[in-house]
């Protein structure tokens, strides 16, 4: 069931008293160390990365730097985080992109960062929005995905397809919260094993209240 246009102003409204300042969980301090993050953050808690980041950017802040590192030395560092032959393999082949085509600079749009390996939308919207502010799209992990599913914002399950969903029923300037905002309340509120319906602050407008089995 999707809601009408009134019931997604009330969640958004709603919402954003739960989540007035959204930002991601992720540690860094430039838009490479973000990007890197992100990539990292595939299949991996926030919490994992940011014990692992610290390390890394210690060793090889830059992409410069990055981009001369040897892949067992990455692998080591960042094997906590699984899937770190792939990872190790992605952060430095985008460093050397970076370092040769963009000199040395993160590219401010999407175009461009899909350029980079092991970099899809959400990657590259996590960094439009928390670093350079933009709105290219809205970021879609799992737990968006799930929060849009059961609140009736989407009837999709494929993140591009929630993505556009999204997209076409929020008002642009709600992109960038939205992505963040639906992180947190997937977290904290909307499990997927088991909602925390009653805590729930939207819980009468949401159809698929308490809906366990629902993604």
């Amino acid at each position: 069931m999707l809601l009408k246009k009134e019931k997604i102003s009330k969640i958004v409204k709603i919402l954003r008293k739960d989540y007035p300042d959204t930002k991601t969980a992720l540690g860094y301090e430039s838009a490479f160390q973000l990007l890197v993050a992100v990539i990292l953050s595939a299949q991996c808690t926030d919490a994992r990365v940011n014990m692992v980041t610290p390390v890394l950017f210690a060793k090889y802040p830059t992409p410069q730097k990055m981009a001369k590192a040897n892949l067992e030395d990455i692998e080591t560092i960042i094997k906590s985080t699984g899937f770190y032959h792939a990872k190790a393999k992605s952060i430095v082949t985008t460093a050397q992109i970076l370092t040769e085509d963009f000199n040395g600079e993160v590219p401010d749009n999407m175009n461009d960062l899909l350029k980079l390996r092991g970099v899809a939308r959400k990657t590259a919207n996590v960094v439009l929005s928390d670093f350079f502010k933009k709105t290219e799209g809205v970021v879609v992990d799992t737990h968006v995905k799930r929060v849009s599913y059961r609140t009736g914002l989407t009837n999709n399950t494929a993140p591009v397809k929630v993505e556009l969903d999204l997209m076409k029923k929020l008002p642009k300037q709600d992109w960038l919260w939205a992505g963040n905002a639906f992180v947190w309340h997937g977290r904290k509120v909307c499990d997927a094993r088991k909602p925390k319906c009653s805590l729930c602050s939207i819980t009468k407008i949401c159809p698929k209240n308490g809906v366990k089995n629902s993604i």
